[in-house]
């Protein structure tokens, strides 16, 4: 098809990569901790936040189940929630590479979305606190339901650091690239099925410079 000035456009699909939020773009084991500290304040219940931080990923219905009974873990799963933009939000920080892999992406050309189990308004809070400045956040997904918003962005890669992670990418069709900066080693995200596994953000860059070279 002729473009402005008879330039031919490209129908090649852009790029698109899909990152996780929680332990692969950011450490947010403090906030988490001091959102469930308040919850228990709140609510009277004991919770040893201390181990909630030790096993994140899924979403909060998972975790508040060690802790409240099964008719009240909805319930508390909103409270949690509502807690988070006070509590949660200004604990988090970038972890390494985070920043650069996103502008890797942009720089080929490309297009970067988060695909998070954390609720989407909480998502976009911490993204925009810490300016992460990705074209698209999308919450409220956790393993294969990832793959609903990796297949309407069109992405071919999901970076994440959770065997739910691999599940999504997979289930999408996209490319698992793993790093174990969460609660997965990367031996266990091998033997969940993740395609590549880096040690940590900063080798993205380079990584994603040989994957489109191929």
């Amino acid at each position: 098809m002729g473009g402005q000035n008879g330039r031919m456009t490209s129908s090649a699909p852009v790029l698109t990569v899909g990152f996780d939020l929680d332990m692969t773009l950011i450490d947010s084991r403090p906030g988490i901790r001091a959102t469930y500290l308040a919850l228990a304040e709140r609510t009277g219940t004991y919770i040893d936040a201390d181990l909630v931080v030790t096993r994140l990923g899924p979403p909060p219905e998972t975790e508040l189940a060690h802790w409240y009974p099964a008719e009240q873990v909805a319930a508390m799963a909103d409270v949690y929630r509502s807690l988070y933009p006070e509590h949660g939000v200004t604990g988090a920080s970038a972890l390494p590479g985070a920043r650069e892999a996103i502008a890797a992406v942009r720089a080929a050309g490309g297009r970067a979305i988060v695909v998070t189990a954390k609720h989407q308004p909480n998502a976009k809070l911490q993204v925009e606190h810490l300016r992460l400045g990705p074209d698209a956040v999308i919450g409220d997904l956790w393993a294969e339901r990832k793959a609903e918003a990796l297949r309407a962005h069109g992405a071919s890669v999901y970076v994440g650091d959770h065997v739910g992670d691999v599940i999504g990418a997979h289930t999408a069709g996209a490319l698992s690239v793993a790093v174990p900066t969460g609660p997965i080693d990367a031996e266990e995200l091998r033997t969940a099925g993740a395609d590549v596994v880096l040690a940590d953000l900063t080798e993205f860059p380079a990584w994603l410079t040989g994957h489109l070279a191929d």
